[in-house]
């Protein structure tokens, strides 16, 4: 399977916490979000963003885990943030419990290099670049979960063309169908509901000749 690559100009600090809740809102369980950049490049920014949208609490303590090298969260998907400066080799993870934690949640892992190998190839990369004076986000990845992260930022950019695109997206419970939904707020305009509605594949006739969708 092809790696796919996007790319988005972060113009801001508010422009990286605004991609943090983009893969919030695409993040499920199993997911390894692996985020690269060097020291002040908003790897924080970005998890404690997307953590925080997760919880459904812009107020929410995240902590680094420079030291602690694993903090977990009991958020509407569990999260694991990883940090791995400190980490000695690769199979320290274990010791972490790295495979545990993406049975039970996703995991945001910062510095990913120091255990490459270690990770899955499913992961999604997103690295942070210095550019002018903001910052390149480019992410990178193959599979449902980079899919995903690229329809999310697909959403913003339909946010955008709609003049919204600095809302803020948090998760709303739908119905049992394939789609799903968000409440997006703007200061200044009452709350609006996003329905995302993937295109369906269409499985075998069961009544009239037509399928079920």
């Amino acid at each position: 399977m092809a790696v796919l690559v996007l790319e988005r100009f972060l113009a801001d600090e508010a422009a990286t916490a605004r991609l943090g809740e983009d893969l919030a809102m695409s993040l499920r369980i199993g997911d390894v979000l692996a985020l690269k950049g060097d020291l002040g490049a908003g790897k924080s920014t970005l998890a404690r963003a997307l953590i925080r949208a997760l919880a459904d609490d812009a107020s929410l303590d995240v902590p680094s885990p420079t030291f602690t090298l694993v903090q977990s969260y009991d958020t509407r998907v569990p999260v694991h943030h990883f940090d791995l400066y400190r980490l000695g080799t690769a199979s320290e993870l274990d010791e972490l419990g790295f495979d545990e934690a993406l049975t039970q949640g996703a995991a945001l892992v910062e510095w990913p290099e120091r255990a490459e190998a270690y990770l899955p190839k499913t992961s999604v990369l997103v690295e942070l670049l210095q550019q002018g004076d903001g910052r390149l986000a480019r992410l990178s990845g193959e599979g449902a979960a980079f899919e995903r992260a690229a329809r999310s930022l697909a959403m913003r950019d339909f946010l955008g063309q709609a003049g919204w695109g600095e809302a803020q997206r948090r998760y709303f419970i739908g119905d049992a169908s394939a789609r799903s939904y968000e409440i997006v707020t703007l200061a200044g305009f009452p709350p609006r509901v996003l329905m995302n509605s993937p295109r369906l594949v269409l499985g075998p006739p069961v009544r009239d000749g037509k399928p079920y969708a």
